[in-house]
């Protein structure tokens, strides 16, 4: 299925993963981008090396929280971005999305971490945008609304975007979906899920007592959400090479639409 957007997995797993990055995505329009997380570090450079995604083509972050599996990445982005601009290799501003928390975390670390010269480029080129619940805007050509996931851990956002070919994405974040969201998330082109483990693998993994949800769990939502695509994300990384086919085949067993389970670095065409 080709089209004018898709998706690059810059990440696929979970916060403590260690044979694949934490989850994070680029969403291409066109030729336009929109950066969701960074992971846990600057390992967050090479897999945007590896996809052959420029630095300098990133103008558009959204974060959906504060954990470190999710800012950290993005100190080096907007570190690597004020240096190519004091170079003069940088054209346009940087802007970040995201709620209170977040933007207040993203501010400190870099305020208290970062070279005087790169703090410097802290709204002056770099502006870190502070969305408010269902707060709309525009970003990498798309118009995208944000919402609360109520989080049981930590203040999240997920987010609605619709493409310039009209394909609408939803993105949960990394908790389960929660029903007071239904509005943004029914008959959604794309859902993007979390989905920490195989049911049949709960015992092993203990996804509900880290308020997380299952392959299974994902699929049944999906099903009674009339949602086409389901795309799985933030997953453990003990059973990598069977992810792919098991996490499908769990998720497909009552949901009719197509199921993908990406690995780093995958794109799929919207």
């Amino acid at each position: 299925m080709q089209g004018n957007s898709k998706i690059t997995m810059l990440g696929t797993g979970n916060a403590a993963v260690t044979k694949c990055y934490n989850t994070c995505f680029a969403i291409h329009n066109g030729n336009d981008l929109l950066l969701v997380d960074g992971g846990g570090g600057n390992g967050i450079l090479v897999q945007l090396e590896k996809a052959g995604i420029e630095i300098n083509d990133i103008h558009d972050i959204f974060i959906t929280h504060a954990h470190t599996d999710h800012i950290l990445g993005i100190i080096w982005i907007v570190r690597t971005i004020a240096q190519r601009m004091q170079q003069g290799k940088y054209n346009g501003e940087l802007n970040v999305y995201s709620h209170d928390k977040a933007i207040l975390v993203l501010d400190w670390i870099c305020r208290n971490t970062l070279p005087k010269k790169i703090v410097a480029r802290i709204g002056n080129g770099i502006n870190f945008n502070v969305l408010s619940e269902n707060d709309k805007f525009s970003a990498a050509g798309m118009e995208i609304q944000c919402f609360d996931i109520y989080s049981t851990k930590e203040k999240q956002f997920g987010f609605k975007a619709v493409t310039s070919d009209n394909k609408t994405i939803v993105c949960l974040g990394d908790e389960p979906y929660n029903e007071n969201n239904k509005e943004y998330v029914k008959n959604a082109d794309w859902l993007m899920c979390e989905a920490f483990c195989l049911y049949e693998d709960r015992d092993v993994f203990k996804p509900y007592e880290k308020h997380h949800s299952t392959a299974l769990d994902a699929g049944v939502q999906a099903e009674e959400l009339g949602v086409k695509n389901l795309l799985l994300y933030h997953t453990e990384d003990k059973t990598l090479p069977s992810r792919k086919e098991k996490y499908t085949a769990e998720a497909k067993k009552n949901f009719n639409g197509n199921v993908y389970v990406p690995d780093d670095l995958e794109v799929l065409d919207l």
